[in-house]
Parts: C-alpha cells; sequence; structure tokens
C-alpha cells in the first residue's frame, strides 16, 4: 500500500491549545476580505472601522447561523445528544448558513448606520469571494468536503494536480476528487469578473451583490453533487430527476459522475435546489428592480449615509444658533450698561442744576438727553 504524505491539521500548540490549520486559514480569508472591503470603502468615503466592526459583527453571526442550518438538516444526529449541538469543533457547518446570517446581520448593521444595503453589500462581494477562496484551503488541510473516489492518474495526468494536493486527496488508500479545488478555482474566476464589472457604468446598486449569488450557486449547483458528504432530503422524484439527470448531463458528458448519496438518506441535495433558486431569484430580482425604478442609483454613485446627513443640519443649527444667542445675550446687558451711564450722567447734571432736555431718537424711545440752548453762552463764558 503507497505510503500517503498528510498534512498535520495542527499547525502549532501553546502548552496545551492546538492552533489548527483551518481556522488560521479561515482568519487569513476574514483579513483579505477585509483589506478588501476597506480599500474599496476609501473610494466611497466610508471609514474603516464601519468595515471592521461590521466583520467583528458578522463572523460570529455567520459561524451560529451555520451551524444552526447544518444541526437543522441532520436533527436526527442531534436530538438525543442536545449539547453536541455546541461542540461546533468536531465539524458541522454549512457555507449557505453562514451567508444567511451574514446577510442578516449586515442588514441591521448598516441600516443602523444609515447606508443602502445594497450599496454596501457590493462593496463587500469581492471579500465574499475571497474569504471563500481561501477558506476552502481549510477543508484541504482537514481531508473533508471531498468528492466521489477517481483513480489517481485522474488527479495526476489529467488534471495535472501537484503532489501535495494528489497526497492529500488519498484519503485511507482511496483518492477523491478535491472539491475544495474546484470550488476555490471557480471564485478565482468569479472574483476577477467582479473586479471588472464594478468599474463598468451600466451596473446598478446591488447587482454586484446579486451577480455573486447567482456566480457562486452556477458553480455550487456542480461542484456540490460531486461530494459525497451532502445535506440531503426526500423530495418529489421529478425534481430529483430533473436536477440529477437532465441539469447534470453536461457535468457526465466531461466524464464526471454523480457523488454517492444514501438513497435512504433523500434523493435531492439541499445545495443544489438551494443553488437552482438562487439562480432564478436573483436573475429575477434585478429585472424586477430595474423595471420599478428600484435601481436607478448606479454602483459607481457616491455613497452616503442619511444619518450623516439627517445630524448635519442638526449641528449647523446649532452653530448658526449660537452667534445670535450671544447677540441676544448681550443685549440686555449692553442696555442696561447704557441706562446706567445715562443715569450717572442726569445725576451729575442736576447736581450742577442744569436741566437736562431728551432727545428722540426717533423710535418714540427717549434714550440720550442734550443740554439746553439758552446754558450754551453761559457755559462759553465760564470757558472764557
Amino acid at each position: 500500500m503507497m505510503q500517503t504524505l498528510l498534512i498535520d491539521p495542527v499547525a502549532f500548540s501553546i502548552g496545551s491549545l492546538s492552533v489548527h490549520w483551518y481556522g488560521l486559514i479561515l482568519g487569513l480569508g476574514a483579513l483579505v476580505g477585509l483589506l478588501l472591503a476597506i480599500r474599496e470603502g476609501k473610494r466611497f468615503g466610508i471609514p474603516q472601522e464601519f468595515f471592521m466592526d461590521l466583520l467583528l459583527l458578522g463572523v460570529p453571526s455567520a459561524i451560529i447561523a451555520a451551524r444552526i442550518y447544518y444541526v437543522a438538516f441532520k436533527w436526527e444526529d442531534y436530538k438525543d445528544n442536545f449539547l453536541d449541538v455546541f461542540k461546533i469543533w468536531n465539524g458541522g457547518i454549512a457555507i449557505y448558513g453562514a451567508l444567511i446570517g451574514a446577510v442578516i446581520c449586515a442588514v441591521i448593521y448598516v441600516r443602523r448606520k444609515g447606508y443602502s444595503f445594497w450599496r454596501i453589500a457590493d462593496i463587500c462581494a469581492p471579500s465574499l469571494l475571497a474569504g471563500q477562496i481561501i477558506g476552502r484551503w481549510g477543508n484541504f488541510v482537514n481531508q473533508e468536503a471531498y468528492g466521489g473516489p477517481v483513480e489517481e492518474s485522474f488527479l495526476r495526468n489529467t488534471l495535472n494536480l501537484p503532489d501535495f494536493i494528489v497526497n492529500q486527496m488519498n484519503v485511507q488508500g482511496v483518492f477523491h476528487h478535491p472539491t475544495f479545488l474546484y470550488e476555490s478555482l471557480w471564485n478565482v474566476v468569479g472574483i476577477i469578473l467582479v473586479l471588472i464589472i464594478r468599474r463598468l457604468r451600466f451596473l446598478r446598486a446591488g447587482e454586484l451583490f446579486i451577480g455573486y449569488f447567482i456566480w457562486y450557486s452556477i458553480g455550487r449547483f456542480f461542484i456540490e453533487a460531486v461530494r459525497t458528504d451532502s445535506l440531503a432530503f426526500q423530495g418529489a422524484q421529478p425534481v430529483a430527476d430533473f436536477i440529477n439527470n437532465t441539469l447534470w448531463a453536461p457535468m457526465r458528458w466531461m466524464g464526471f459522475e454523480l457523488g454517492y448519496l444514501d438513497p435512504a438518506y433523500g434523493n435531492i441535495r439541499i445545495s443544489q435546489l438551494l443553488s437552482i433558486l438562487l439562480v432564478i431569484g436573483g436573475i429575477v430580482l434585478i429585472i424586477v428592480r430595474r423595471v420599478t425604478g428600484k435601481a436607478n442609483e448606479r454602483y459607481l454613485d457616491p455613497i452616503v449615509s442619511t444619518k450623516a446627513v439627517s445630524e448635519a443640519p442638526e449641528a449647523d443649527q446649532q452653530a448658526g444658533k449660537s452667534p445670535v444667542s450671544a447677540a441676544k445675550a448681550s443685549e440686555p446687558v449692553s442696555a442696561n450698561r447704557t441706562d446706567k451711564v445715562q443715569e450717572d450722567a442726569n445725576v451729575k447734571i442736576q447736581e450742577e442744576g442744569r436741566p437736562a432736555t431728551p432727545h428722540d431718537s426717533g423710535n418714540g424711545e427717549s434714550d440720550s438727553y442734550t443740554e439746553d440752548p439758552a446754558l450754551k453762552p453761559d457755559m462759553e463764558d465760564k470757558k472764557e
């Protein structure tokens, strides 16, 4: 029996704590996705803290939803051992569940920040693809999520894969389809297309994010059928035949066979059915949004937070009131000070025995006094 060179899933240990390659790879995928979002966000004036907070909230939400999604379709394995539901380190998460959790979290967070969900989702589309491109290599290290059995010659000669991939796909003496690699490469093509398309003028808000789901779902539909660990259920046989025979025909022509699926477990793979619904739903949504005028905003248009706009007038209003308020506050003080000076002057005049006559300022109020013209010659004589 040929000896296989397997990669140790533990990268290193700190005391009793083992750090796995899987966690490091997922962390790297999240970091690359964050950097892509921050870089694109700068073009629209969105602070990097916004995306950092979104990641910190989105990752736990995605993990929790991914686990709930998986357990829901594997409930028979958990109903008698409920505590096992929380043992996520034993495996058992689903990418579609993670996407659902991330989207729900993003909708709530983005709206609270006053941004349009579609605009932010468009910016994050390449980040999602980058995360999946890198994250799938965690499955490679763990020898999981692989496809059905194949000949070694198919991997070495037909696909021309390097030795480290071929050897890692040898699971207990049987070589398998590297479905992790298929999906990773499919997403590489997807991110290239996304990065090109987002600079074109015809692209409307939300269409890049919807396009991401369409692209990923098309690839996932065919790749999922090669796997042997799919979540499935018992559905109508005509639907199963349409998926497994009609839609799968192009892959059969290319020499690929369906991965084994236990008939007692199910006849329809959940991820395949969901992929079909997402492709159809995505196309319909793009058309409806354009026809109804809900997609008038373009991807390249400026992004403005409604919360920032609503706060700006309040700040301007407060700033505008300050000088006026200060002026109003100073008016009584100035008036009181003038009255006091005038009163002192009147007292002085009266002490000197000279009458004072009011001088009308023209507004009906006597606000100053002038000396009596008759007294002016006496004053001049005194000066002489």
